[in-house]
C-alpha cells in the first residue's frame, strides 16, 4: 500500500486535459446560452454543418456561415436548458468523433442526434438531426 501512495498523488496532482467529448458538452452549453463567441471560436475555418430538419434544414460550409445559422438559431429559441445522454467518443490520431443524444428544451424541446468530427481541436464538421423519437436518459 506503500507504494501506491505516491503514485495515487500524482495522478490526483496531474491535471485532467479536456477531451473531445469535454468539448462537445461546452459546444452544447454554448448553443443553450446562445453564447455565439463561444460557438464560433469552436470551429476550423473550413467547417461543416449538415442540419437535418426543422426550419433550418440545409448545409452550410465555413465558420461565416455556421456563424449565422447560430445568429438565427438564437434569436429563434432565446435561452435553452440542455440535457445530454449516450455521449460516445471514438478517437485515432487523425481526429475525434462524439455522438450524442442531446434536448434542447426552451419554447419546445429539440430532440437532436448530434455527431461532431474533430480535428486539431476544432470542429471539422457536424450533424444536427432534429429526431422528436429520440430517447433523452
Amino acid at each position: 500500500m506503500k507504494r501506491l501512495a505516491p503514485l495515487l498523488l500524482l495522478a490526483l496532482a496531474t491535471p485532467a486535459f479536456a477531451g473531445p467529448a469535454d468539448d462537445a458538452h461546452k459546444h452544447f452549453q454554448a448553443i443553450a446560452a446562445g453564447d455565439l463567441a463561444a460557438l464560433s471560436s469552436a470551429y476550423a475555418e473550413n467547417a461543416r454543418l449538415e442540419w437535418v430538419g426543422g426550419p433550418l434544414d440545409g448545409a452550410y460550409a465555413g465558420s461565416a456561415a455556421i456563424q449565422g445559422v447560430w445568429e438565427k438559431f438564437a434569436r429563434a429559441q432565446g435561452p435553452l436548458t440542455v440535457a445530454v445522454a449516450r455521449v460516445e467518443e471514438s478517437a485515432n490520431p487523425k481526429g475525434s468523433t462524439v455522438s450524442a443524444h442531446v434536448m434542447f428544451t426552451g419554447k419546445a424541446p429539440i430532440k437532436v442526434r448530434y455527431v461532431l468530427t474533430y480535428r486539431d481541436g476544432k470542429i471539422a464538421s457536424e450533424t444536427w438531426q432534429i429526431d422528436p423519437k429520440l430517447a433523452i436518459q
